[in-house]
């Protein structure tokens, strides 16, 4: 990320914002991320991949089912303690790298790898996409000699597939130290959505995914079973399904009144779901009271299932946010949120629906309870 417009810089991390060296405190917290994870699932096993932008190879592995939690963080290096500042510098020594805690028994090792050649481009030296340096350079890091074997056999399998016009240059070796990243790097897809997709697609990223891989999925999930799960009926279907104030917002961009719509005031536990396609949207968790009169979240369950587009009407510029497989206009997003993300997703009421956290199983959203008990969660 070092390589990126001061404009751009500026626009990710905020306007004259500076980040300070970690002190032990803070190390030692982070540190506890491995004891943690092992606390509350003892079967998990670690696996340590750099692909370049740890926010982007985070966000990605994140995303496959079976992965408990990734965690951004450097190794690779001599220095104690590296922080951002140094490593992305380039004179540390250290690479940008993601530890990945797994589930064995629903992701194998081999299925991370095949995650892993996915998502970068292992024949570029010098860097990944708009970060350039040896810092952001493609490497795996082996815990133990098996999975080098899975490696090494996994690499002559992408050479052996004529992917590739050029050599694989990616770098194998032996894990010695991580260290976690700093907290405002931790999930900062999550915290910081509307900046990390600006950073991602600015950065060349998808772009060369997609021409690399055109009939490949973009993560282990199938998009297509998302597409069948979640699927927008016919435009009868839905005349009849919605009432005209519904059909009003969600089909034809409508707003509805302040201060007098369903969810506005809502405190109950559970989460809210398009109105047309049923997929899940978002969580009372993130829920909180604006004062507009209307429902506003801080960020969507998953960001992937929620669309943001350009809104010129009225004279004014906003972001449009929309249901991905639904195409319900649910409302707009605002830069004026509370922490964690500063992300105001201010929704109409009229394009939800509100399952109760009691009524989660009996509905089919049985899969996120676990929000409710501070876990992760897989969308599949």
């Amino acid at each position: 990320m070092k390589t990126i417009s001061i404009f751009m810089t500026l626009f990710i991390f905020g306007t004259f914002v500076v980040y300070t060296d970690k002190n032990h405190n803070e190390v030692a917290a982070e540190q506890n991320t491995t004891m943690e994870a092992f606390k509350q699932n003892p079967d998990l096993k670690v696996a340590t991949f750099a692909g370049g932008c740890f926010w982007c190879t985070e966000s990605d592995f994140e995303k496959v089912d079976g992965v408990f939690e990734a965690v951004s963080g450097y190794t690779g290096g001599e220095s104690m303690n590296p922080t951002y500042s140094e490593v992305s510098g380039g004179g540390s020594g250290h690479i940008e790298a993601v530890q990945v805690y797994y589930d064995p028994r629903k992701v194998t090792y081999t299925q991370l790898l095949d995650v892993f050649w996915r998502h970068v481009n292992p024949t570029d030296g010098g860097g990944q996409f708009v970060d350039r340096g040896d810092q952001y350079q493609t490497a795996i890091f082996f815990h133990d000699n098996r999975q080098r074997q899975l490696a090494e056999a996994s690499k002559m399998k992408m050479e052996q597939s004529g992917k590739y016009k050029s050599p694989i240059v990616t770098v194998f070796k032996d894990l010695r130290k991580f260290y976690d990243a700093e907290k405002y790097h931790q999930d900062y897809y999550k915290k910081n959505p509307v900046r990390y997709k600006y950073y991602r697609w600015n950065s060349g990223r998808d772009q060369y995914l997609e021409k690399t891989w055109p009939k490949m999925p973009m993560n282990s999930k199938s998009n297509m079973e998302r597409k069948e799960k979640w699927s927008k009926p016919d435009q009868e279907v839905i005349k009849q399904k919605l009432t005209p104030i519904q059909y009003k917002i969600t089909q034809e961009e409508g707003t509805e009144p302040a201060f007098n719509n369903q969810y506005w005031d809502n405190k109950k536990e559970g989460i809210y779901v398009d109105i047309v396609s049923g997929e899940p949207l978002f969580s009372s968790t993130d829920k909180y009271k604006s004062g507009t009169g209307w429902p506003s979240f801080t960020r969507p369950i998953d960001s992937e299932l929620v669309v943001e587009k350009k809104d010129t009407q009225f004279f004014m510029t906003r972001t449009e946010v929309r249901s991905k497989y639904g195409d319900s206009h649910l409302g707009h997003l605002f830069d004026d949120g509370p922490a964690p993300t500063g992300l105001r997703y201010c929704i109409n009421s009229a394009s939800l629906r509100f399952i109760p956290k009691k009524e989660l199983n009996e509905k089919g959203y049985g899969d996120f309870l676990k929000i409710f008990e501070g876990n992760s969660i897989t969308i599949g």
